[in-house]
């Protein structure tokens, strides 16, 4: 078993070579790539759509029933992995972060759509029965133009791929309670966004506040609020993901993992991750290797 979840850059992927953007059918991406079964992690956005097929598809550690009609938005940095049942199909569609940049005037923009916050649970929608159609088409449109060398290609691409999560928010909001002001959005986004980059030296809640110009009761109340749970939560629940990952890698034994996730100790780990997750790190990765096998 490798050392490392294999980390797969969008150039890689694209036989045309585009580094921003790549959109196929999902039966010709997975006959061209099937060694992307196996558990890996993207550098980019993957967007996947899928119109027929069964089997399981694993995102950080969270299993889904693949279901036609069903859409996976993934953020950059998130690891899955797929065990599909008869013939798949459906579409797929990566883009760097910087595919938006040069064509919004709010950098910030994609923060907006719920299904983007990198919560494996939240990026996985059934699409309702009345947008189903719709929703293809725009693929159909998406394959087509990626087909074609025409002039402002990438930004009828870019309208169309908008057009899908502007259609799929609206659909999917009146399903949640409320609808999370843009400003509190990106608040917490940009939350999420420090937290992945600090997460091994910073886990004091107040340290993130102070970095985004708020006091530590006012991010503990937008995380109550809009994601039930307190600002230390989400920070030890990122620790948490991230020693998940390492530890289903048997290159590493856990007093390394422990050093990796800068803790005094393995024992301090252990005590913290059992407390988390409810088994010891050497049990978690017995049963996830089992799992694999």
């Amino acid at each position: 078993m490798q050392a490392n979840i294999p980390r797969i850059d969008i150039n890689s992927l694209s036989e045309h070579k585009d580094d921003d953007i790549l959109i196929s059918r999902f039966a010709e991406y997975l006959a061209i790539h099937p060694n992307l079964t196996s558990p890996h992690r993207h550098s980019f956005y993957h967007l996947l759509f899928f119109t027929e097929g069964g089997g399981m598809h694993t995102i950080d550690f969270n299993h889904f029933e693949v279901k036609p009609y069903q859409i996976y938005f993934m953020t950059p940095g998130q690891v899955h992995s797929w065990d599909f049942k008869g013939h798949v199909e459906g579409f797929v569609v990566n883009f760097s972060g910087d595919f938006f940049q040069s064509f919004l005037l709010r950098p910030e923009y994609l923060a907006s759509f719920s299904f983007f916050n990198g919560i494996s649970e939240d990026g996985v929608i059934n699409l309702p029965d009345n947008i189903h159609d719709p929703v293809n088409q725009i693929f159909e449109d998406l394959i087509l133009h990626f087909s074609q060398k025409t002039v402002f290609r990438e930004d009828m691409i870019r309208i169309l791929l908008l057009q899908i999560f502007i259609t799929i928010e609206q659909s999917t909001s009146l399903n949640r309670q409320q609808n999370i002001p843009f400003k509190t959005n990106v608040l917490l986004h940009n939350f999420h966004t420090l937290i992945e980059k600090n997460f091994i030296e910073i886990r004091l809640p107040g340290e993130y506040a102070e970095l985004l110009n708020i006091t530590p009761n006012h991010l503990n109340a937008l995380c109550k609020e809009h994601l039930g749970m307190q600002a230390g939560e989400v920070i030890r629940n990122r620790v948490v993901l991230e020693a998940k990952r390492l530890l289903v890698n048997l290159g590493l034994s856990v007093s390394e993992i422990a050093y990796k996730l800068n803790f005094n100790d393995n024992s301090y780990f252990t005590k913290f991750f059992k407390k988390e997750v409810g088994m010891s790190p050497e049990v978690f990765r017995k049963k996830s290797v089992k799992e694999r096998q």
